[in-house]
């Protein structure tokens, strides 16, 4: 069987289209993980290009969170998954996660008045959709369980930003 080996863009823009075997190739491909990091802050800056309208955006708060929450969500999509019975390994699901904020880019066009707020909901769903694509073919199972994984997994990763939250609140009111 032969390796089809995509370029970057190519890879990003199958990733955007909800393209399987682009999931399945970033999936195999352990060289991957820094394209899938690129991804995940393009995404990033376009986020923040996108919010420009609101204000100053912390674009280094904005690029470390993203990496922090795609870097958190896939190891407890990892632990979640393989649970509910999966195959796949943590750097598996690192790429394709990271893959699947591919369709995140559109958010620079936030930055648009009254058409904004509709790119960003649209380009939300997107990415939600393209993470459960990204879980079914690292995980190797059902679309029901892509989705379960991707609840359970979004609602730990909530749990976990809530402690840390309620953590972080005495240091805020003291400063």
């Amino acid at each position: 069987m032969e390796v089809i080996r995509r370029s970057f863009a190519d890879r990003l823009k199958g990733a955007a289209v909800l393209d399987v075997p682009v999931y399945e190739e970033v999936e195999a491909d352990t060289g991957a993980t820094g394209q899938a990091a690129a991804v995940v802050g393009l995404a990033a800056v376009a986020t923040a290009i996108g919010a420009m309208r609101f204000g100053p955006p912390g674009v280094l708060g904005g690029l470390i969170s993203a990496y922090v929450v795609w870097l958190v969500w896939s190891g407890v999509t990892y632990l979640v998954g393989t649970w509910l019975g999966g195959t796949a390994t943590w750097g598996e699901l690192l790429r394709t996660i990271g893959f699947a904020q591919a369709p995140g880019l559109l958010r620079v066009f936030g930055i648009i008045p009254i058409l904004g707020g509709i790119v960003r909901a649209v380009v939300w769903i997107w990415v939600l959709i393209a993470v459960i694509v990204a879980i079914r073919q690292a995980l190797d199972f059902s679309t029901g369980k892509a989705v379960l994984t991707a609840i359970l997994g979004f609602a730990l990763l909530l749990a976990v930003q809530v402690v840390l939250w309620l953590l972080l609140l005495p240091i805020r009111v003291f400063f």
